[in-house]
């Protein structure tokens, strides 16, 4: 078959969203089809918001199949159109009146946010079959616009690469691989490591709009002797991270799926992380997999702390967040995806 991945993105802006369609595209490859990436660029902002919706009514996609995999490219018109759902606006949707949002409450905002969930609804049921990446985008899809979809789960970027540390060696640090942005809330991760009573370092891995005010507070904090910030980090380095940490500090707010747990869980690592991280609660089970705190630097730093002491139960942790998404494959993607594309 022919297929195009249809998704939008901010030129100059590279994160999960790229991998997850760059990864797709590969994996329809695999299967023996003719697939590529159809990107178009698209502002966030609220009063040119439509604007790319309104370009992918218009762009001509000769296909077999289209894949949509984000807003606003679901607006795609195209007779065998299956939804990939990694997310909505969701500046519009859940993170209405929030600070990182530019919608507010104001009546301008809501009637914005209302044209948009009218939109939306319209050009999500067009599709054949709904899936999303995670069962947290599914029931916002459901909440907000009254669709139902199933949850279709991907393997992270890096999956082949990263394995558990040889048995008996310890972990060297604490590691945070995210985003440097608001909704990423890096900051947990500082007050995490400054709350430990363990001398353990930290790495806080990624970059983004907050790199000076995250630096500013590591220095605050008199953290300059434990906490690196080594900004990007090429995948050869990150793979090593991972392997040789202790524990992951993952806890986005409200996340959509969050590859960081997945890639702890394969190098047998164990994610603390807290109780309104959205995706993330469908891998980290408190005891089983991590532990799930409740947000606050004291019980962050606890987790922590407890990880460190106990070495046993950081690898049991690691191991059963391993076993959790052992099976994970692009293969079950790819056939899941063609086979709600009925001819």
């Amino acid at each position: 078959m022919d297929v195009l991945v249809c998704a939008t993105q901010v030129p100059f802006m590279r994160g999960g969203l790229e991998l997850m369609v760059e990864n797709l595209v590969t994996a329809f490859g695999d299967a023996g089809h003719k697939a590529e990436a159809v990107l178009v660029p698209a502002a966030w902002d609220k009063d040119r918001l439509l604007d790319a919706a309104l370009a992918w009514r218009m762009i001509p996609l000769d296909a077999d199949l289209v894949v949509p995999v984000n807003f606003p490219a679901y607006f795609a018109r195209h007779p065998r159109k299956v939804l990939w759902l990694a997310h909505q606006h969701r500046a519009a949707y859940d993170a209405l009146g929030q600070p990182w949002s530019d919608f507010g409450l104001d009546d301008a905002s809501l009637e914005a946010h209302r044209q948009l969930v009218d939109w939306d609804t319209r050009a999500l049921a067009e599709a054949q079959t709904r899936f999303t990446i995670s069962q947290v985008v599914a029931d916002r899809l459901e909440r907000y616009c009254g669709l139902s979809a199933s949850a279709l789960y991907q393997p992270p970027p890096l999956a082949d690469r990263l394995h558990p540390r040889p048995a008996g060696t310890k972990g060297i640090h604490v590691l945070c691989a995210t985003r440097l942005e608001a909704n990423k809330r890096p900051g947990l991760f500082v007050d995490a490591v400054a709350s430990m009573r363990t001398e353990m370092p930290g790495v806080l891995a990624g970059r983004g709009s907050l790199d000076d005010d995250l630096a500013a507070s590591v220095e605050r904090l008199g953290l300059g002797d434990r906490l690196e910030l080594p900004g990007f980090v090429p995948d050869e380095d990150l793979v090593e991270l991972f392997r040789s940490a202790v524990a992951v500090v993952y806890a986005p707010y409200d996340e959509d799926y969050g590859f960081v747990t997945l890639q702890a869980f394969l190098a047998g690592v164990p994610v603390v992380t807290t109780d309104d991280s959205g995706g993330v609660l469908e891998w980290v089970e408190h005891e089983v997999t991590g532990l799930v705190t409740d947000g606050t630097p004291a019980a962050m730093g606890a987790a922590l702390d407890r990880l460190v002491d106990d070495p046993e139960l950081a690898a049991r942790l690691g191991e059963a967040g391993r076993r959790r998404v052992a099976s994970l494959g692009w293969d079950h993607v790819v056939s899941t995806l063609l086979g709600g594309a009925p001819a």
